[in-house]
């Protein structure tokens, strides 16, 4: 059923007519008030009456968008600048050199290899995901190989969903070995010699496997040639062991198995198991959660770790791993003013500075000694400086708003550097310039923000622009080519990208920063941004579209519920948006620590509260334009968040600016999409962007 109505000739994008969306009763009550959930309904992933919901939703939105003049015109163009082939860098395995490879518009990267004594012309298929599925959205999710590089096992994912299958087969004849492992959740491949692997998971939930919460992951060892229902739980099998995210992984000479365990997306326990003593216990590295620590490396039992204890933009410390807890720690390589990312390869140790949100790297040697800053290609984002040992070269990547991805031959004991990969591109790097400025949050504080458009453009306040941010779960925002982008800056389009609080470029005090009852600070520098590109008639509110996914999909929508009238256009994607309950799906229980709970007590539900975009919508407001997207098979941050946020925008919204929601079959929160999929889905986001600007043509 339909709300409104519209002649023949009246229809064009402009008419709004939404699907009606049931409202029921629920209502939720929290320390003494009660709150309303008139959409609870559309939480059931797995009801008829919700599956009807979405197709009609579907069809509404795919509607207006077909009406759109140039939405073919951009799908055409993404199509072009997608088609240039896309090459990674070279890993050996055992008698082999690998590669990925995608031609151009292939849905899935193929892994090749070629003899090590052979040249990258020899090169053969090893692995096609393309050939996984008909319709290419089961992808390559992982993949490790044994020590001698004789066997391999790889994870999928079909349909975009964090639930992975592993594969065990034979390197050389590429043949299976054994039956395929199921239900294996947020967890890597840990090969122990040719023998076996770590890996974790959680036991199946009840009711929808895209939905249901899980909350105690496990670490298990999987012995080649075994059934599944063998496979032996060493961490996690017990109450008081309860964690949401268990790793385990294995130091390069095989000697530790060392153990991650935390309850929330920050903070850690970590513990050490020497696998060459008979009966070893695990041994405790630090028994407190306030703290992200990892091992880097190890020279026989003396380990490196990296931490962020007392130490909030990170060092590299050394302790024997007999006796390995914090009091016993001594700098290796201490914190500096800026964030810390190490990594080891050929005998030395890579650290990777984030400066105002761009790379820098020095090289220091086994004792800590600095051995040369490495000279990168320009301004941007460098990573990559891994390698094993006994490698004498290492490949890294670098790239920028304007500088396509490439990847770079470095000689690690002399320095020397050059290009060993470049894309060709339809796409000319001169024509266009990014720079960086820092502009004045709410508070006072000053946020750093690039932004990226065509050399000579005037700044008169007309200029479509989109603005990006996160703002989350120490992620940092650093500068990286996009070809979807490409379609945006050709088209006059200014792409700006705000590095806010919460996110990690300034380390661990910028990311509490915008956590709890913090997290107002980063809708605050989010809505500064756009007040900055208004003042520096870079563009206007009538021209100003907001952008983000996931913790980004909650920024947009507070942002818009917030500040309605300051944006044009708001686009959030896969987004967290009911902050009373996202705890209670999937592992999002885990992200408490950067947003609280409904449940802790009644000044964080009040806050939560406050500002949750489904629960801020208000009545006889005039929301921008928006375009929610969202799919169907998303079990981090379920699709009901969307759903539910998109019910509320529909029966709310006062004035003509449409509210639609595209929600994508057969996908998941992002990671292996296919290539059509995602073609099509940023032409649709960026002619739904245009159109609602006022842009008639391109």
């Amino acid at each position: 059923m339909l709300i409104g109505c519209a002649t023949e000739e009246e229809e064009k994008p402009e008419t709004m007519l939404y699907p009606e969306t049931r409202m029921d009763e629920t209502v939720d009550t929290y320390f003494d008030r009660e709150v309303k959930d008139p959409y609870r309904w559309l939480e059931d992933d797995r009801s008829e009456e919700t599956e009807a919901w979405v197709k009609a939703q579907n069809e509404v939105t795919f509607d207006y968008l077909a009406k759109i003049p140039y939405r073919e015109q951009l799908k055409k163009r993404l199509t072009e600048i997608w088609n240039y082939e896309k090459v990674g860098a070279p890993f050996t395995r055992g008698n082999y050199t690998y590669f990925y490879k995608n031609d151009g518009l292939q849905n899935q990267s193929v892994l090749y290899r070629y003899p090590k004594d052979a040249s990258i012309e020899d090169a053969k298929v090893f692995l096609n995901p393309n050939e996984f599925s008909e319709d290419g959205t089961t992808s390559l999710a992982g993949l490790s190989f044994t020590e001698d590089g004789k066997t391999a096992a790889y994870s999928i994912s079909e349909g975009g969903s964090d639930w992975r299958k592993i594969i065990v087969i034979d390197a050389e004849t590429r043949e299976q070995k054994e039956d395929t492992l199921m239900d294996v959740k947020f967890s890597g491949i840990s090969w122990f010699k040719d023998e076996g692997f770590y890996y974790s998971s959680y036991d199946k939930p009840e009711g929808s496997e895209l939905s249901a919460k899980t909350d105690q992951h496990k670490l298990y060892y999987h012995k080649l040639g075994t059934s599944q229902k063998k496979d032996e739980v060493i961490f996690g099998a017990t109450a008081d062991e309860k964690h949401r995210y268990v790793g385990g992984s294995l130091t390069d000479d095989h000697r530790f198995l060392v153990i991650s365990a935390s309850k929330s997306t920050s903070g850690n326990r970590l513990f050490i198991k020497d696998l060459t003593k008979k009966d070893a216990e695990l041994v405790s590295v630090i028994d407190h959660y306030d703290n992200d620590l990892y091992v880097l490396d190890n020279h026989d039992e003396k380990l490196f770790l990296v931490t962020d204890l007392d130490a909030p933009n990170k060092r590299v410390v050394h302790v024997n791993a007999s006796n390995p807890s914090p009091e016993n720690w001594e700098d290796f390589i201490p914190e500096t003013e800026h964030v810390l990312s190490p990594s080891t390869a050929g005998g030395y140790f890579f650290a990777n500075y984030m400066v105002d949100a761009v790379s820098q790297v020095k090289q220091f040697d086994k004792e800590g000694n600095l051995v040369r800053e490495v000279d990168l290609p320009g301004v941007g984002s460098a990573g990559g400086f891994g390698a094993r040992e006994e490698d004498e070269v290492l490949y890294f990547s670098f790239t920028n708003y304007t500088t396509p991805g490439s990847i770079y031959k470095y000689e690690i004991e002399s320095g020397e550097t050059e290009l060993h990969i470049q894309p060709e591109i339809d796409f000319n790097p001169e024509e266009y310039e990014s720079k960086q400025v820092f502009y004045t949050s709410k508070d006072g504080t000053k946020i750093p923000m690039i932004i990226t458009h065509k050399k000579g453009v005037e700044l008169n306040g007309n200029n479509p622009t989109m603005l990006y941010g996160y703002g989350g779960f120490n992620i940092s925002l650093t500068p990286s080519f996009s070809t979807a982008n490409v379609a945006w800056l050709e088209n006059g389009g200014v792409y700006a990208v705000a590095n806010l609080r919460g996110g990690g470029e300034y380390g661990k005090d910028w990311h509490k920063a915008g956590t709890k009852m913090q997290k107002q600070n980063v809708f605050d520098d989010f809505i500064a941004a756009a007040e900055f590109l208004i003042e520096e008639n870079y563009t206007s509110s009538e021209k100003l579209a907001i952008r983000g996914g996931s913790n980004g999909g909650l920024l947009v929508g507070a942002c818009m519920t917030q500040r309605p009238e300051l944006f044009q256009v708001a686009l959030p994607a896969v987004g967290v948006l009911d902050m009373l309950r996202y705890h209670t799906f999937t592992s999002g229980a885990g992200w408490a620590y950067d947003y609280g709970t409904s449940e802790d007590d009644l000044e964080m539900f009040e806050y939560l509260l406050n500002y949750s975009p489904v629960h801020n919508v208000k009545e006889d407001v005039e929301y921008p334009a928006t375009l929610i997207t969202t799919s169907d098979h998303d079990d981090r941050v379920v699709p009901a968040h969307s759903f539910k946020f998109a019910a509320e925008l529909q029966s709310k919204q006062t004035g003509t600016n449409p509210t639609l929601i595209r929600i994508e079959t057969d996908a998941g929160h992002g990671a292996g999409k296919p290539t059509s999929k995602t073609i099509e889905e940023y032409a649709d986001i960026f002619a739904f962007t245009f159109y609602n600007m006022g842009v008639e043509k391109l």
